[in-house]
């Protein structure tokens, strides 16, 4: 039986598989081994790489790694064209029900959530609201902007987080109820796919060290260069892209505030107290059943090649007949 055939049999149909994980923990490489086995399509799940100006920054698939399977929602939106939760949600909707067998592949859990949970509709509050929230969380700083928050809302969220503060306090002001009390509201939960998921796990020193070696590679491929042009478009600096891993650290650097040798050191911590956020955030979600999820203790790298029993494992775990 065929690569296709397999895909679109049994459970083919309506199974969706999830690859999540830390951020170089090679879930990219891992689905693009599953896809080549299997007929499958990568959908893109990380909300860096919907983005096209930062191909080497936000480590999207290569040129290569695209010929060799379809890849969705990678480079699909300018910077200054931010995406959001309920943009991917509908996008990777209209995805999954193109291909035979869909592979979400994706470190950001709050577009994952979304696709599993539904999302919560909440009015737009308005360009007004917007303004004046990034007006006075400019003017009196994140902490101070939380105090003013509804305390069900307030209680979400971190006093220092001050982009998710700041769209509270719009939301807040714009529709007269807080953040919460939509969220609490019924949502669009996905109906008609059973989601499998395979959640990259590795050990917290592998990680850090392909963090460091990844964006070495990064620089050395022209991450630097990438991250002035981005720079020079004179975007907002509120965009989401300009917050892309490494991104902050280039720009000092390039602004002349701190060495190369600083801005790598720099990202490469802030990457890595990332993965461990992502880690925890993941560990704490029931996304889907244990039964339709395995954990996986290991870095899988670009290189690896899997063997006939690890296709098959993964056959098995889709339940695709042999």
């Amino acid at each position: 039986m065929g690569k296709t055939d397999r895909a679109e049999t049994g459970f083919g149909q309506r199974t969706a598989l999830i690859i999540a994980g830390p951020t170089a923990s090679g879930k990219s490489a891992l689905a693009l081994a599953i896809a080549r086995a299997f007929g499958g399509t990568i959908i893109n799940a990380d909300a860096m790489q919907c983005y096209r100006e930062l191909r080497l920054l936000t480590a999207r698939p290569s040129h290569e790694d695209e010929a060799q399977a379809p890849h969705r929602l990678y480079g699909v939106r300018a910077a200054d064209e931010p995406a959001n939760a309920a943009w991917w949600r509908e996008a990777a909707l209209a995805q999954m029900d193109a291909a035979s067998f869909p592979i979400l592949c994706g470190g950001t859990g709050m577009y994952v959530s979304a696709l599993v949970k539904g999302i919560a509709d909440i009015p737009d509050p308005g360009e007004a609201a917007r303004t004046e929230a990034r007006r006075l969380l400019a003017e009196i700083g994140p902490e101070a902007l939380h105090a003013k928050l509804d305390p069900q809302t307030a209680a979400r969220l971190k006093p220092g987080d001050s982009q998710r503060i700041a769209r509270a306090y719009e939301v807040w002001l714009g529709t007269g109820q807080g953040l919460a009390f939509w969220q609490a509201r019924p949502t669009n939960k996905l109906e008609g796919w059973r989601l499998k998921m395979l959640l990259l796990d590795p050990p917290r020193p592998v990680l850090r060290e392909a963090i460091e070696t990844r964006f070495a590679a990064m620089l050395d491929a022209g991450a630097l260069e990438e991250a002035r042009a981005l720079l020079a478009l004179g975007l907002k600096p509120d965009l989401p892209l300009l917050r892309a891993h490494g991104m902050p650290e280039l720009a000092a650097h390039l602004r002349g505030e701190i060495t190369l040798e600083a801005a790598k050191a720099r990202a490469v911590l802030a990457t890595f107290q990332y993965t461990k956020r992502q880690m925890t955030w993941f560990r704490h979600q029931e996304l889907v059943s244990k039964t339709d999820m395995q954990i996986i203790h290991s870095r899988i790298d670009s290189s690896k090649k899997f063997s006939e029993r690890d296709v098959a494992d993964f056959g098995n775990f889709m339940n695709f007949p042999d």
